[in-house]
C-alpha cells in the first residue's frame, strides 16, 4: 500500500471518529452539545438556609426582655427545657432565653453557636462587660453548657454580679453570680454585634438588691 494510500485511509478513519463525536466538517456542532447549554437566568436562585438578621437592640431593651420571662407563666418564671418552645417561639433553655432577650432568631441558636458565630457575638473582657452583655460556657455537652447576661457590678469590688438566667431545675431567675470570675473559669465574656450602644444603666460601683444565690 502507498504513503498516500495508508495516509486517505488514516484521515477517513480519524474524521469518521470526529463526526460520530458530533463535530462536522466545517466545526458546528453536528447534534446537542452540552457546552451550548444556556447558562442559568440571572433571575434565578439557589436555595440556602440563611437566619434573618437581627434587629439593633439596646442594653436596657435587652434587661427588659429578659426580666419578663420571671412573670411569663401566669406570674411565675418560665420553667427549663431544652426541647419546649415558648408561646414567644423561643426555646426554654439557657441559649433560647438569651436569643429571646437578645431578639435573635426563633427557637434561637445553641450556646456553641453564641460564644463561636462571629456574626452574634464578640469577645470582651471582663473589666469591658456593661448591661447586656453576656457570660458563656460552650464546654462540655448540653447539660453543662450555660449562658447568662450580665445586668451590673454588685459593688466596686466586681467580685459579683446581677444577671438574669434560665437555669435548669428552676427556670427564669435573676440573681447574685460569679460565673467567670475565677481563674480558669470556663465562662467567657461576649458581646452581641446587635447591641446598639453602651449606655450605662448603672454605676459599676453601685451596690444592688437581689435575692441571695439559691
Amino acid at each position: 500500500m502507498s504513503l498516500l494510500s495508508r495516509t486517505s485511509r488514516r484521515t477517513r478513519i480519524a474524521l469518521a471518529s470526529v463526526a460520530v463525536g458530533g463535530i462536522t466538517l466545517t466545526g458546528l456542532p453536528a447534534g446537542p452539545s452540552f457546552a451550548a447549554t444556556p447558562p442559568v437566568p440571572a433571575t434565578s436562585s439557589v436555595s440556602v438556609s440563611v437566619h434573618a438578621q437581627a434587629e439593633p437592640v439596646t442594653p436596657s431593651e435587652v434587661l427588659r426582655r429578659a426580666a419578663t420571662w420571671l412573670t411569663a407563666n401566669n406570674g411565675s418564671q418560665v420553667p427549663y427545657s431544652q426541647t419546649s418552645v415558648w408561646s414567644d417561639g423561643y426555646r426554654q433553655d439557657c441559649s433560647g432565653y438569651v436569643s429571646m432577650a437578645l431578639g435573635l432568631w426563633k427557637p434561637g441558636p445553641n450556646t456553641v453557636e453564641l460564644a463561636g458565630n462571629r456574626d452574634l457575638t464578640t469577645p470582651v473582657t471582663l473589666n469591658d462587660l456593661q448591661p447586656g452583655d453576656l457570660l458563656i460556657d460552650a464546654e462540655g455537652n448540653s447539660n453543662t453548657r450555660h449562658v447568662a447576661i450580665f445586668e451590673s457590678w454588685t459593688d466596686s469590688s466586681r467580685t459579683a454580679y446581677s444577671a438574669f438566667e434560665q437555669r435548669g431545675g428552676h427556670g427564669t431567675d435573676h440573681r447574685i453570680l460569679t460565673y467567670g470570675l475565677g481563674t480558669g473559669s470556663e465562662y467567657k465574656p461576649y458581646r452581641a454585634v446587635n447591641i446598639t450602644d453602651s449606655e450605662i444603666l448603672d454605676d459599676p460601683s453601685r451596690s444592688r438588691t437581689l435575692p441571695a444565690q439559691r
